[in-house]
């Protein structure tokens, strides 16, 4: 039975975006007034969340084929594709279910999440959205944390926003991956991502929302001393988390929350990962297009 309009319900999350959507069952049909009506609220508040959602793997590619092409996974020593190549699974366990150590690489490779970034932004065609269903949760801890980077861009003085518009990022897994251990890709990883170009200003398709897209694989910009590049990054990161930008999401098991990576920063918080288990399951919708 498909979905009406007339059940949903919306709540804000933070002042400035994010919605909580009620009154809906994703993993039913939806009709095309209910699926307007949700692709309307990503594309103007940029982050949902949606309340007792126990999907199936299957049910949530389904779904998020909706809002476009899914990407294929990145294969890294996380193991993250071990599911499906369209399916990304973010947990501290492994395949038997074992609380993985800290001195599990794998549990080092995936502290990069705790980084404020925005997911694929290191290939060429960076992601339109992430959805990440929460499988297992933690009683306390594991926050998912959200920053819009409209918001700073509306906070800019327009002659900063005139001296951005234009520019190009470099970013680069390798170099987000590096800032935790040189080593921690792999040449082999490394030649398969090499540093992509990316608009610094970019603007939403639908509502010609602008936004400054940076984040933790933005390395430098392009024809600009490497010091003087990164410190503009640093500065726009700085006015983006600002403690009063933040929304951070508080885990319910079945929670899906969908954001919109040409905007929002996000990341992970830490938890007791030697007593409880984190099992989050992620689908990305890939961007249209290059950006630069």
């Amino acid at each position: 039975m498909a979905t009406s309009t007339s059940t949903l319900g919306m709540t804000r999350l933070h002042p400035k975006f994010g919605v909580e959507i009620s009154g809906v069952t994703l993993r039913q049909p939806l009709d095309e007034g209910t699926w307007a009506h949700i692709w309307e609220a990503f594309n103007e508040h940029s982050l949902l969340v949606f309340r007792n959602q126990p999907f199936t793997d299957e049910e949530q590619m389904r779904f998020a084929s909706r809002f476009g092409p899914l990407e294929t996974t990145v294969k890294t020593l996380g193991k993250e594709d071990r599911l499906h190549p369209n399916l990304v699974e973010l947990a501290n366990v492994d395949e038997d279910g074992k609380l993985l150590d800290w001195s599990d690489r794998r549990m080092l490779y995936h502290s990069g999440n705790q980084m404020w970034h925005t997911d694929s932004s290191f290939k060429q065609v960076p992601a339109q959205a992430s959805m990440l269903s929460g499988r297992t949760v933690p009683p306390e801890g594991g926050e998912t944390e959200f920053v819009s980077c409209r918001v700073a861009w509306d906070t800019l003085p327009p002659e900063t926003q005139r001296r951005l518009e234009g520019k190009v990022a470099i970013h680069s897994f390798a170099y987000s991956r590096g800032l935790i251990d040189p080593t921690l890709l792999g040449k082999e990883t490394e030649a398969l991502y090499p540093p992509v170009r990316q608009a610094l200003v970019r603007a939403n398709p639908v509502n010609g929302q602008k936004t400054v897209y940076i984040g933790s694989h933005a390395s430098h910009i392009e024809d600009m001393p490497l010091d003087e590049g990164r410190a503009i990054l640093k500065e726009l990161l700085e006015i983006a988390t600002r403690p009063g930008n933040v929304y951070q999401h508080r885990w319910r098991q079945h929670d899906l929350v969908i954001w919109d990576n040409r905007c929002l920063l996000h990341r992970g918080r830490p938890w007791d990962s030697k007593r409880y288990a984190r099992i989050m399951h992620r689908t990305t919708v890939a961007g249209e297009g290059p950006t630069a």
